[in-house]
């Protein structure tokens, strides 16, 4: 079953390349959208480190700055932080980063963000867009999803963001997994294992615990093992509960699944 899973993805990427690849080098330029720092990281990390080490050009978008992800503090030196914990992931990946100045908690799809993206996805050259659904909990997810969703078809339209120069062609435009099942849920066209690179998926997102650490948690071992409990998930002790139980198990999962 992985052997035909390899398969269709070798293939998929080949043609994504015969049909897309915008340099002369042949390779492809792949760009991520998240709402927030480590969003891509725990989405897609490991295919990027994949791709990253056959010459692929790799790029993580977070949409916000993640300015009040954490429950003790908050604003500019959280900011900074989270902003200083990806460029340390990108480094461990071999991927590009960026992230954009929008307060998490506040992205609206507007106009404004629409031509961000458009501007982003055409100075890479996309060949392939990942992206969560515009279906979640969370505002910024949610309005991640719909602002890619909007300048899906923009990225070859000429005379929209005039400054930065239309694709020729369209990306290939992907969703990230999610368990969501409403309006519908999700259905995996691609599975690709990624056994090969989850230790440095771990380096870049536990290299000593500061990327998940204390997060999330009000700080009390009761709290802490009620929500645990709450998520119906079960960890080593070692964890020292220092993760938020849905991260880790995204962290912990040796596929990346997309749906186009």
């Amino acid at each position: 079953m992985r052997s035909l899973l390899h398969f269709t993805t070798v293939l998929f990427l080949l043609t994504c390349s015969v049909a897309y690849a915008a340099d002369d080098d042949g390779k492809l330029h792949i760009i991520c959208f998240g709402a927030h720092p480590d969003d891509c990281e725990l989405q897609a990390s490991g295919v990027g480190a994949m791709w990253a080490a056959q010459g692929h050009h790799v790029k993580f978008v977070s949409v916000t700055n993640g300015d009040i992800g954490h429950w003790r503090e908050a604003g500019g030196p959280l900011a900074q932080r989270r902003k200083s914990e990806v460029e340390k992931a990108a480094k461990v990946l071999g991927t590009n980063v960026e992230v954009l100045d929008n307060h998490d908690g506040e992205l609206m799809p507007t106009l404004e963000n629409r031509r961000t993206l458009i501007r982003l996805i055409r100075e890479w050259k996309a060949d392939l867009v990942l992206s969560p659904r515009p279906n979640d909990y969370h505002p910024d997810h949610r309005n991640t999803g719909l602002l890619v969703a909007d300048a899906a078809y923009m990225v070859t339209v000429p005379f929209i963001c005039p400054d930065t120069p239309p694709l020729k062609k369209n990306p290939v435009f992907m969703y990230y997994e999610d368990r969501f099942k409403k309006p519908y849920p999700f259905h995996p066209d691609i599975v690709i294992g990624i056994d090969s690179v989850m230790e440095k998926k771990l380096d870049a997102l536990f290299p000593d615990m500061r990327i998940f650490a204390t997060h999330w948690f009000s700080g009390d071992e009761k709290s802490k093992k009620s929500q645990r409990l709450a998520h119906g998930y079960q960890f080593p002790e070692d964890v020292h509960w220092q993760a938020a139980d849905h991260r880790l198990v995204a962290a912990a999962n040796t596929n990346e699944v997309w749906k186009i």
